[in-house]
């Protein structure tokens, strides 16, 4: 039996294949990294009731619903979709004013009805959302936006506007 203390909530013990290391994976955020987390190194989002974030969706063909507003039938493979949403995520990293350049990409191009909004969800608590989305939400700071995160509704780009 281990004497380890258990993980932060959203880590994982993983071994490296390349060098036979054990590393350490953050499933709400993608990063990884070689020291074991801290708790505090998660704690960041774990006192917070509730968070509202932006979001631009791209759904696929493997999407639990796949037509939106924009299409009423989507037959984007997904690879295709995350790729649209590397294009996005560059263009987003270049701009002057990163919280207008993600409503107006999300207004045009998001799969979300919320795009009529630029992809503002309003605030919301735990549990209001499908798991990985609510686990990189609340792992952003304000004015933070997060890598590419991959839930049954398609892929998103996340925001933290709050």
């Amino acid at each position: 039996m281990s004497s380890e203390n258990p993980l932060p909530a959203g880590w994982e013990k993983r071994q490296s294949r390349t060098n036979d290391r054990v590393y350490y994976f953050n499933t709400a955020t993608g990063v990884s990294q070689w020291d074991r987390p801290e708790a505090s190194a998660f704690g960041k989002g774990s006192d917070l009731k509730s968070v509202q974030c932006l979001h631009l969706l791209v759904k696929h063909e493997g999407s639990r619903n796949p037509s939106s507003w924009r299409s009423d039938h989507i037959t984007r493979s997904k690879e295709d979709a995350i790729n649209i949403l590397k294009n996005y995520e560059r263009e987003l990293r270049d701009a002057s004013n990163i919280e207008g350049k993600f409503r107006d990409l999300a207004k045009q191009f998001s799969d979300c009805s919320s795009a009529k909004r630029g992809g503002d969800l309003g605030p919301f608590e735990r549990r209001q959302m499908q798991k990985p989305f609510e686990d990189a939400s609340f792992a952003l700071e304000v004015g933070e936006m997060s890598p590419i995160v991959d839930t049954s509704s398609g892929v998103h780009l996340i925001y933290r506007i709050k």
